[in-house]
């Protein structure tokens, strides 16, 4: 029999931790096409391969009515002028929503609705919430000098789809000019590298 309280943890805001939990780690390299610009992503890989982000996750149960969470840690830096980023996702169960508190730091949530087309960027920093409906693919983006750390709860059927963002990318782009945080079309930057 399932143990309903097996799945109490404790979590660490500042290092990003969630007990029992071993984090996946996602890596500069495997963030190919991501990045709006391929030579500025070129050089940065030829330089190193840093850890760009972990996400350390809780599958308690996987009933219907069940959530899954995880504690998520994405660093500062950037790749040219745009910040580093999670590859984003939408959900495989399309109607799923998604909660995101924000425990450390500071950074934005790209939202973009699959059905509509219409994206924004909502910020995600230290005491904030982002509300993710179903049918919205997402990506966080670190704008700040400190690690971005949040928490996500999802249910636990959402799964994840990564395919369709690699196949087509969100259509805004976080970048940093002249010392702002600025989210411009990724059209218009991709026509600006030409």
């Amino acid at each position: 029999m399932h143990d309903p309280f097996s799945a109490v943890r404790r979590y660490d805001p500042r290092a990003g931790t969630l007990s029992g939990a071993v984090p996946a780690e996602r890596r500069l390299r495997e963030l190919a096409g991501v990045f709006a610009d391929d030579k500025a992503f070129a050089a940065a890989c030829a330089a190193g391969n840093p850890l760009v982000y972990t996400v350390a996750s809780a599958e308690p149960a996987d009933g219907a009515g069940d959530l899954h969470y995880g504690i998520g840690t994405l660093y500062p830096g950037r790749v040219g002028a745009e910040f580093f980023q999670t590859k984003g996702h939408l959900h495989a169960m399309r109607d799923a929503a998604e909660t995101y508190i924000g425990l450390r730091g500071k950074g934005l949530m790209l939202l973009e609705d699959e059905r509509t087309g219409a994206c924004t960027a909502q910020p995600l920093e230290a005491n904030g919430i982002v509300y993710v409906p179903g049918f919205v693919a997402h990506r966080t983006v670190n704008t700040g000098n400190e690690p971005l750390v949040y928490l996500g709860v999802y249910p636990a059927r959402a799964g994840h789809d990564y395919g369709t963002i690699a196949e087509k990318n969100f259509k805004q782009v976080v970048v940093e000019r002249n010392g702002r945080v600025e989210v411009l079309a990724r059209a218009d930057v991709l026509a600006s590298l030409r």
